[in-house]
């Protein structure tokens, strides 16, 4: 199971000035422009529920705001499900999807990957069917066929499989590679809250701004959270962008609203 992870620069200090304004001129921005703006949460490696999990839940209930989660089958039992009874699993805010079997890397050499191309195809729909059945098992019809990769990448091999097991979408980066296009509905998140590599401070404030208002402008945005990577200032800055997407009039939603409007998430819901 995964550990708590790096802390990205953007979180390593106080939030700086003027970041609620900044927030809120993005979002008058976008609407102005005449964009019906959809938003969503997507929290990754879900399983345990420790104190930031818990922290992460509240925040979104309190907010009224729904969230996808990616589960992570392997990591999670029924011990496990049944402590998730306190966040009302059938609440309409809660999203619960699939994120890969394990969380493992099966790849050799260079990017981490649980479905690559280096994988056979029968070990692959084994992985991906013993993980979806696990997931119904656990939440019954609560469990929505969308799969998340770890590390938001997979092979094409992946993406047919995954069709050919019924799932309805596949959620990775915007403009993965290989596209989906033609096999899966693709709710692309295209905004990264947690897992953001550069080591400036500045920089990665002002990359993160530029981020959420060329996704505004495109009519979707996709937030991927990673609960294990909070901290104080993290969960600080998400109670208020929370607020102010609650304020600013845009349609707040889950993968099922998506799939049910027939709208991409990220850079397909413009």
């Amino acid at each position: 199971m995964a550990g708590p992870g790096r802390i990205p620069a953007l979180w390593t200090g106080e939030l700086p000035e003027g970041v609620r304004v900044r927030i809120r001129h993005i979002l008058q921005d976008a609407c102005a422009a005449g964009n019906q703006l959809r938003v969503f949460f997507r929290a990754d490696d879900i399983a345990a529920d420790d104190e930031r999990f818990s922290r992460l839940m509240r925040l979104f209930a309190a907010q009224c705001m729904p969230l996808c989660l990616a589960v992570v089958p392997g990591w999670l039992d029924r011990p496990g499900r049944e402590k998730l009874q306190r966040f009302d699993p059938a609440s309409p805010l809660w999203c619960w999807h699939q994120h890969g079997w394990n969380h493992a890397n099966h790849e050799p050499a260079g990017k981490k990957c649980e479905f690559g191309e280096s994988r056979g195809r029968a070990a692959i729909r084994d992985d991906l069917l013993r993980g979806r059945e696990r997931l119904a098992l656990l939440f019954g019809d609560l469990f929505l066929p969308v799969f998340t990769p770890p590390w938001n990448r997979c092979g094409r091999t992946t993406l047919e499989i995954l069709a050919e097991l019924g799932f309805q979408a596949v959620s990775r980066f915007a403009n993965a590679d290989p596209p989906a296009n033609g096999i899966l509905r693709d709710l692309a998140v295209n905004i990264d809250l947690h897992t953001r590599r550069e080591r400036d401070f500045r920089r990665d404030w002002d990359n993160l701004f530029a981020e959420m208002a060329a996704a505004a402008r495109r009519g979707g945005m996709g937030f991927m959270l990673h609960h294990q990577r909070m901290n104080d200032p993290a969960f600080a800055f998400l109670d208020i962008l929370l607020t102010e997407l609650g304020s600013a009039g845009v349609v707040c939603c889950t993968f099922r609203e998506l799939l049910a409007a027939g709208r991409g998430g990220g850079d397909s819901a413009g």
